[in-house]
């Protein structure tokens, strides 16, 4: 990675670790269960304390209703996994050669499960769990021992589910809480903007813009099957968070565009507005009947203005307002995937995963078993953690691992040798826990470039100070096991960088392709469905603006080489500015908007075949709306593409497509 990145992601840690609402009440509450399962643990003298505490990290979300159903399911899996080891076991547990095999067939497959099915979340750590079992039957001398190590086996899972499932219950904020905070939160974000923005408020509402409301309408469904909401206020929610895509569309294009300029009165009274509104949805209600009384610009607005305004004013009048039947109909009519992904069995990628990280676990597994180390045996875990699709995610979680390690190993040591030592009671060491997982829950409810950090922070403090059935301070034990941790994030990157490594690049174009076919659908879609449509669009573009970031982590001869970088950055630059251009004109003449769908799929066809641009296109009565003139442009900028290609074979975008 040069070093002008290196120090770009040091300088953005700052707004990475930056609080947002609700993470702070996350981080208490994951760290207030860890101790409870300690707690739990150590009253029960049940072995792997530490391995129980960090499970919690993977069982709890951020509503009520998502962690009461993480937790069900995740005990229901572990259920039937834990009856496939018993199995197992039967057949191999007395005979090294055996178990070994055992162990890689049922790593493989959860693999295999975890990259191309539904178990994408959790697959990895079934398999974590599945291999670590048998290699702990294996050290078992009779049946008894057996069925009780299967009973901890399942009591991993068990103990910190308990837990979770109290606590969520007793502090977890419901979903349409969370669903009214975070409309409120885009509608404010919206009233700043309109009023003059700094650089930190527009960032965040970027942030809000990518992503969209596709989780806010998770919530809303979560909220719809509690049954603890009037199912016509679930609705007026949904449609309010609709309307929030509009808003932050018409703000967007507001934004970049000087000549789109509002009046101060007309400003003050739109923010101040939006404002009011979000107070309302703060106080856990609704705005309805919204009357527009603003004041008439005088000079007149220009015609980019005007039409801006006439799209936020249409948004907040019918901020809630329930849709027709038909319009909810067309949003909630969509086939739902089946268990497996599309590509499941004809992509080789998924095998490729499988095989990458079985292999990986294998030799650490064989690494401590013929070293007799089995204070590393942390080695054999980690490779389960770190282990992802593509060699970039692989190497940035690596590297977050290992910061997080480093970085937990000191918080626990420097404990284990300061506070420890004093305790005199399991209080006492639940607060330790509570304070020391607080820090690490903190860092894990942030985004993904620095969540797995706190991840590892948690894991290297556990393994540090929760060390058995009493308090301990055995820095040898720390040591193996924070060795272990470092020789599988070295194994992991050695073997994802050099056997059948993916470069994140290739998966770049044909996700450009799909989101301009989103954008075709958008266009001829009712209301309802456009917005939704917009939304699923901004969490497209979020995802492929992340894989080029993710570009700089992968080693010099797989890495996309720096035209192909910066011509992607730019392309994607120009479809986010095009999408909210695209919403808020898709309405407004149809011939027109079939004219630009067509030329949005004679570009997605480019990125997805590199295909020739097209011969001609329709251009008629385009200046009828500036918001259509500078959708011509924007295309325009997109359907030139490059001057030359990256391998100097031919230019335009056809010579950086791979």
């Amino acid at each position: 990675m040069p070093v002008s990145e290196v120090w770009d992601r040091l300088w953005n840690i700052p707004s990475l670790l930056a609080a947002h609402p609700g993470r702070v009440e996350m981080a208490t509450r994951l760290a207030l269960i860890c101790a409870l399962t300690v707690l739990v643990a150590e009253i029960y003298q049940t072995p792997e304390p530490a391995l129980a505490a960090y499970i919690v990290f993977f069982l709890n979300r951020e509503s009520r209703m998502a962690s009461l159903v993480t937790n069900v399911a995740l005990l229901v899996v572990a259920t039937v996994v834990i009856a496939v080891v018993f199995i197992v076991a039967i057949a191999v547990v007395d005979d090294p050669m055996w178990r070994f095999i055992g162990i890689a067939l049922l790593s493989f497959v959860f693999l295999f499960l975890a990259s191309a099915s539904k178990l994408r979340p959790i697959g990895a750590t079934l398999a974590l769990v599945v291999g670590y079992a048998l290699d702990q039957l294996g050290l078992i001398k009779t049946g008894e021992e057996g069925t009780r190590g299967l009973l901890y086996a399942w009591l991993f899972v068990g103990i910190p589910a308990g837990a979770s499932i109290v606590v969520n219950l007793l502090a977890a904020p419901a979903p349409r809480r969370l669903a009214e905070a975070a409309i409120a939160r885009r509608v404010r974000l919206c009233a700043v903007m309109i009023q003059g923005p700094d650089e930190q408020t527009r960032h965040q509402f970027r942030e809000c813009l990518r992503e969209g409301v596709v989780e806010i309408q998770k919530q809303l469904g979560l909220a719809q099957r509690e049954k603890t909401s009037l199912s016509r206020d679930i609705e007026a929610l949904r449609q309010a968070a609709d309307s929030t895509v509009i808003l932050l569309s018409a703000v967007d294009v507001l934004d970049r565009n000087s000549e789109a300029f509002l009046p101060l009165a007309l400003r003050h009274y739109v923010a101040g507005t939006l404002q009011t509104m979000a107070g309302i949805l703060t106080e856990g209600a609704y705005p309805v009947e919204i009357a527009w009384k603003a004041p008439v610009p005088d000079p007149p607005l220009s015609p980019l203005a005007a039409d801006i305004l006439a799209s936020i004013s249409h948004a907040i009048v019918r901020f809630a307002e329930l849709p027709s039947p038909e319009e909810h109909v067309a949003v909630e009519a969509k086939g739902s995937r089946g268990f497996f992904e599309k590509d499941a069995f004809t992509n080789p990628d998924h095998v490729h995963y499988a095989l990458k990280t079985t292999a990986a676990a294998m030799f650490c597994y064989m690494l401590y078993s013929l070293l007799d180390w089995p204070g590393i045996h942390t080695c054999f875990l980690t490779c389960y953690a770190v282990s992802l699709a593509t060699t970039a995610e692989t190497t940035e979680k690596l590297t977050l691992r290992i910061s997080g390690c480093l970085i937990g190993a000191a918080v626990g040591i420097s404990a284990m040798v300061v506070v420890i030592p004093s305790l005199s009671s399991i209080g006492a060491l639940m607060i330790v826990i509570f304070f020391g997982t607080l820090g690490a829950a903190y860092v894990a409810g942030g985004g993904p470039r620095i969540s797995y950090a706190g991840f590892q922070i948690a894991f290297a403090f556990f393994l540090c100070v929760v060390q058995g059935p009493a308090p301990a301070f055995d820095l040898e034990t720390a040591r193996d096991r924070i060795i272990g941790i470092l020789i599988g994030n070295i194994v992991v990157y050695l073997l994802f960088t050099n056997l059948w490594p993916v470069t994140v690049g290739r998966r770049v174009d044909p996700a450009i392709a799909a989101l301009l076919r989103r954008f075709v659908a958008l266009m001829t879609a009712n209301s309802s469905a456009r917005r939704a449509l917009a939304s699923h669009a901004q969490l497209q573009l979020a995802e492929i603006e992340t894989d080029i970031d993710l570009a700089g982590y992968e080693p010099g001869r797989i890495r996309p080489d720096e035209a192909w970088l910066a011509t992607h950055r730019k392309a994607a630059d120009e479809i986010g500015a095009l999408g909210s251009l695209l919403l808020l004109s898709a309405e407004k003449q149809t011939t027109i908007s079939a004219q630009i769908a067509k030329r949005l799929e004679a570009l997605a066809a480019r990125f997805a075949e590199a295909a020739p641009p097209p011969s001609a296109r329709e251009a008629s009565e385009w200046n009828s709306s500036p918001l259509y003139s500078m959708i011509d442009r924007g295309l325009l900028r997109l359907e030139e593409g490059p001057e030359c290609g990256a391998e100097g074979d031919g230019g335009g975008w056809a010579g950086l497509l791979r």
